[in-house]
């Protein structure tokens, strides 16, 4: 096996003292030490989020403060992870829902499992959950992280009813477009 032997050209005797690498460093601290700083101080500055953050999944009550969730498990079924665990139950006479046939039980979210992708929110006909813009979430133990039905409703609270996902007609109308 044969060696090759490569020849470098020398360095001048500025590369040699990396005099042009420091005057680049230097030109970028200068140039930027009169910007405005671009760093938050947490816990006291929030950060502005976009409109169309996807962060936590909380379900919402309509504005009569009744479950918006029937119980149809579509959330559960298209969520990748299977971080939605739902009981459906029957509901009883007295509840306000007379149109509603079932509703949930029990209503569990992993957040620890859960990636925020949404499918739940698009995939359910009732809009009865939504991703907030919530994005710190924390917890002493792995059991704090598994959202149950009463935590998820209070961090959703009401949803007025202005969004009509599945009625296009009505939403037009709505919007003051009869066609």
């Amino acid at each position: 096996m044969a060696v090759k032997k490569l020849e470098r050209k020398p360095l001048s005797l500025a590369e040699k003292t990396y005099l042009p690498q420091i005057a680049s460093g230097l030109k970028i601290t200068l140039k930027n030490i009169f910007k405005p700083p671009v760093t938050l101080q947490y816990p006291e500055e929030r950060p502005e989020i976009p409109e169309n953050y996807r962060g936590v999944p909380v379900l919402v009550k309509d504005p009569n403060g009744r479950e918006k969730c029937v119980s149809c498990q579509l959330c559960e079924f298209v969520c990748p992870p299977k971080a939605i665990r739902i009981t459906p139950g029957e509901l009883p006479e007295d509840s306000g829902n007379a149109h509603v046939e079932k509703g949930p039980k029990e209503f569990d979210i992993n957040m620890l499992r859960c990636i925020y992708c949404g499918y739940c929110q698009e995939v359910c006909p009732e809009e009865a959950i939504w991703l907030q813009d919530i994005f710190s979430v924390s917890g002493y133990s792995r059991d704090e992280l598994v959202y149950n039905k009463d935590k998820l409703y209070e961090l959703g609270g009401t949803l007025p009813d202005k969004h009509y996902k599945w009625d296009k007609k009505k939403a037009a109308e709505k919007a003051g477009n009869p066609h």
